[in-house]
């Protein structure tokens, strides 16, 4: 029997750092005032959450038998609200800070699995890991958009 090669006979594919070369390559600046979709769907998310949080805090709706504080509340919305504006006006830290957020939820969403007791529950944490994955992958191409600079520039 004769010898296989690792390859495969695929073709040998070119270092990393050219890859992303050929990568940054294909990518084109963010035009002034150009919102990507996944970014105006980011800010809406941002703003729909904070918009959530608020109205629930003035209900009075309590959390697993707790009230909770109106402090925290507030800080989660005032920061909310500022990544929607940081987003929507193409702010690169809004972008980073709210894929942290869903890397985050995704990582909580994937552990509460384990944890699942009903099928609500079930989709409710695979509802965060698919959207919010989905969110977070094209934000990643936005931030890569980002960061190109302009021509000239």
């Amino acid at each position: 029997m004769g010898r296989r090669s690792r390859a495969g006979g695929r073709a040998a594919r070119p270092p990393a750092a050219e890859r992303d070369a050929i990568a940054r390559g294909q990518l084109t600046p963010l035009a002034p005032g150009e919102r990507p979709a996944a970014l105006v769907v980011a800010a809406g998310v941002s703003l729909a959450l904070a918009v959530a949080n608020l109205a629930l805090l003035v209900a009075g709706v309590e959390v697993e038998g707790t009230d909770p504080g109106p402090g925290g509340v507030l800080l989660f919305v005032g920061l909310m609200l500022l990544m929607a504006w940081g987003m929507w006006t193409a702010r690169y830290w809004a972008v980073l800070g709210f894929q942290a957020l869903l890397a985050t939820s995704a990582v909580i969403a994937a552990l509460s699995l384990l944890v699942a007791s009903n099928l609500a529950a079930l989709a409710l944490c695979l509802g965060v890991l698919g959207l919010g994955g989905w969110l977070f992958w094209k934000l990643v191409r936005v931030l890569g958009r980002m960061k190109v600079p302009r021509p000239g520039s």
